[in-house]
């Protein structure tokens, strides 16, 4: 690492710290020349594939930005969707792969996705699975209640007082 004062090339590591969940390291290093310190920082780097040939690096604000639509008008909290970009980010780095192309990217916000929120879901769903017509819906909403009850709602108990009328 070159010294960002003097700019020899000979500098020696004097502490290294894990930071953003074990994904980088923070390194504070001396210079061997002129015996300054400065920090530098190690993070491993995911690239997306996109359609047109072209990579960028993974990018959470990107996976919040295309939810963030998904979610518009529905009860989910910006916290909510930060927490989603990082389990696609864990998802995604899971495969092993140092590239991914974009549509693996969408599907893979799908599982966090409908956890949080089922409206928002299939809004995005209808973008990534390509919905073509109101049964590519109709056959989604099938899957989704053939599952159970929606995430977040307990189900419901028929007894003589309870009226199915919610």
């Amino acid at each position: 690492m070159r010294c960002p004062f003097c700019k020899s090339d000979d500098s020696r590591v004097v502490d290294s710290r894990v930071v953003d969940d074990g994904l980088g390291i923070r390194r504070r290093r001396e210079c061997i020349e002129c015996g300054r310190r400065f920090t530098t920082s190690e993070t491993s780097v995911l690239y997306v594939a996109k359609r047109s040939g072209a990579t960028e690096p993974f990018s959470r604000a990107k996976v919040v930005s295309g939810v963030r639509k998904a979610c518009q008008g529905r009860p989910v909290s910006d916290d909510d969707l930060a927490r989603l970009a990082q389990q696609v980010e864990d998802i995604v780095r899971a495969t092993g792969s140092a590239e991914i192309p974009a549509m693996d990217v969408g599907l893979a916000i799908l599982g966090p996705l409908r956890e949080l929120d089922e409206v928002a879901y299939l809004r995005f769903a209808s973008v990534y699975r390509s919905f073509d017509n109101l049964e590519d819906f109709e056959a989604e909403i099938a899957l989704l209640r053939a599952e159970g009850e929606p995430v977040g709602e307990e189900p419901a108990i028929a007894t003589p007082s309870t009226s199915h009328n919610q």
